[in-house]
C-alpha cells in the first residue's frame, strides 16, 4: 500500500530540524548579547539597529517553518500568498552582510569587538536565509520537481541581490510595498526600462546574487556530503 502524505515525516519537527532551531537561537542570542554588551561598554545605542535587522531576518525563517508544519504538498491558495510574503521579507536576512559598511573605529569599544559583533549578526542573517530558502525550495520541489526547486532558489537569491541594493542604496524596506508602493514601483521600473543608466544597480544585484547562490550551493553540498559520509 503506498504511503500517504499524512504518514510522511514532518521536517518541521524532526530531530535535525529542532537541533537547527536550537543552534540558530543560540547564535542569535550571542549576537543580541554582543549588541547589549556594546551598549554597556560605550554608553551609546549606535548598534541597536542590528537587533531590528536580526528580527527582520528571522521573519522569513518563521514563515517557512510554519509552512513546514503541514505535511505533504501545500495547496496553492496557501503556498502562493505565503510565498509572496516570504519573498518580500527574505532579502532582509542576507542584507545584514552589508552592515560591515558600519565598521569603523569608535571611542569606547575596541574595533575587534565591533568586527565580531557585525560578523556574528551577518552570519546569523546568512544562515537564517539559507535555512529558510531550503524550506521553500523543498516546498516548490514537492509540487513542481527538482529543476523548478533549484530555479526558484536561484531566482530568489538573485532577487535578494536586487533587494539588498534597494535597501542599502535607495533605503527602501519590505513594508514600503504597503506604505510607499508608488515610489518603490517607479524606481524599480525606471531601472528595468533603463538598465544602462544604472550600472550600479545591476552590478550589486548580480555580484550579491551570485555570491549568495554559490554560498547556498556550498552549504547544500556540504550537508549532503555529511549525510552520505
Amino acid at each position: 500500500m503506498p504511503m500517504t502524505t499524512s504518514l510522511l515525516p514532518n521536517p518541521a519537527f524532526s530531530r535535525p530540524r529542532l537541533t537547527l532551531v536550537f543552534i540558530l537561537a543560540a547564535s542569535v542570542a550571542l549576537s543580541v548579547l554582543l549588541v547589549l554588551g556594546r551598549v554597556l561598554l560605550s554608553g551609546r545605542f549606535f548598534f541597536l539597529f542590528m537587533l531590528w535587522n536580526l528580527l527582520l531576518a528571522i521573519i522569513p525563517f518563521a514563515i517557512s517553518t510554519m509552512l513546514g508544519v503541514v505535511r505533504g504538498p501545500l495547496p496553492a491558495r496557501i503556498l502562493l500568498p505565503a510565498g509572496v510574503a516570504w519573498l518580500l521579507f527574505f532579502p532582509n536576512a542576507p542584507y545584514i552582510l552589508t552592515d560591515f559598511y558600519h565598521l569603523d573605529a569608535r571611542p569606547g569599544v575596541p574595533l575587534w569587538y565591533d568586527l565580531i559583533l557585525i560578523a556574528s549578526c551577518a552570519w546569523n542573517g546568512l544562515m537564517l536565509a539559507y535555512a529558510s530558502l531550503s524550506d521553500m525550495q523543498r516546498l516548490v520541489q514537492q509540487r513542481l520537481g527538482f529543476a523548478a526547486g533549484w530555479g526558484f532558489a536561484t531566482l530568489a537569491l538573485l532577487l535578494s541581490g536586487f533587494g539588498i541594493y534597494l535597501g542599502r542604496y535607495l533605503r527602501f524596506n519590505s513594508w514600503n510595498v504597503l506604505t510607499n508602493p508608488l515610489t518603490l514601483f517607479l524606481d524599480i521600473i525606471n531601472r528595468i526600462l533603463h538598465p544602462f543608466s544604472f550600472p550600479g544597480t545591476w552590478g550589486v544585484t548580480l555580484v550579491f546574487g551570485l555570491f549568495l547562490l554559490l554560498g547556498y550551493g556550498t552549504v547544500r553540498v556540504l550537508g549532503r556530503a555529511q549525510m552520505e559520509g
